[in-house]
């Protein structure tokens, strides 16, 4: 079964970031298991999640609600990652490269969202 959340483009990006954050994530101190580990894991899984979970709703308007909540989660990580840096878990290379697919991500969140209340 195919469900449609899958062809969305802007779901894509975000299962990619995902995998990318954990990848980075992996390296944080053992420390941050239960901290900054945990909390940039769950927003970026957020992501993609409640774009699936929009897709599943019948109104443009509760769809663009989850798209709205998806872009929240997106920021955060964009707000997590930084701090990363600030404490010396990731370097200026891995942030900009993660600030890059950021940007593109929250440019195709806006528009997905911008498109489901016309």
């Amino acid at each position: 079964m195919t469900f449609s959340f899958k062809n969305l483009k802007v779901w894509q990006k975000a299962r990619v970031l995902t995998v990318e954050v954990y990848r980075l994530t992996k390296n944080f101190p053992k420390s941050e298991e239960f901290g900054l580990t945990s909390q940039i894991r769950r927003a970026v899984i957020s992501v993609a999640s409640n774009l699936a979970e929009g897709s599943g709703r019948i109104s443009a308007k509760d769809k663009a609600h989850y798209t709205t909540i998806s872009y929240g989660s997106l920021m955060e990580v964009a707000c997590q990652l930084q701090l990363a840096f600030d404490i010396g878990y990731i370097d200026e290379y891995a942030l900009e490269a993660m600030n890059k697919m950021i940007e593109e991500l929250s440019k195709m969140l806006i528009c997905l969202r911008r498109s489901q209340l016309k």
